[in-house]
């Protein structure tokens, strides 16, 4: 089934009403909307996912992004689960799922959410005690944003994951 335009802008709206519902409300408001789909429907179970990830319930929004993942998710939402997946995974104590995900999706594609991919990548390498190479990952993904010094920034973030020499 193809979601329509109007399904999309009323769930955009849902999201952008997030604050103003207390988190029972938002995932019945969630619910009720991605109950419109067909039973399955891999954008339903996203959506749902993230209703329960943003509302603390990380555990519970683990299979369901497996789900809409198994589902066939495509486009920005599928990129999207990926990420959500993989951090809920690292708050809920298993950060090397979480970084086998990441690392995946690095190798899968590119786009606008690639220095969200390399964030929440360096935050997994943090919980593994990997922190001169979660340090190199984000100081790599800044020097992509500086006006000035991106490519020496660059150039000294690359040597900090080199092998570093005996002695």
């Amino acid at each position: 089934m193809k979601i329509t335009a109007e399904w999309e802008r009323r769930c955009a709206a849902l999201w952008t009403a997030f604050d103003d519902h207390d988190a029972a409300e938002f995932r019945s408001r969630m619910r009720t909307l991605t109950g419109e789909l067909p039973e399955g429907h891999a954008v339903a179970a996203f959506e749902l996912a993230s209703a329960y990830d943003a509302t603390d319930l990380g555990e519970q929004a683990v299979a369901l992004y497996r789900q809409a993942l198994d589902g066939g998710l495509d486009g920005g939402r599928r990129r999207q689960a990926v990420i959500q997946l993989a951090s809920t995974l690292r708050a809920l104590g298993h950060p090397q799922a979480g970084a086998d995900l990441l690392l995946a999706e690095r190798g899968r594609t590119s786009d606008h959410l690639d220095d969200a991919v390399t964030a929440f990548l360096a935050l997994t390498f943090v919980d593994l005690g990997r922190e001169r190479e979660a340090a190199a990952l984000a100081l790599g993904a800044l020097s992509r944003h500086l006006p000035s010094y991106g490519t020496s920034l660059a150039h000294y973030t690359a040597a900090m994951t080199d092998p570093l020499p005996n002695g």
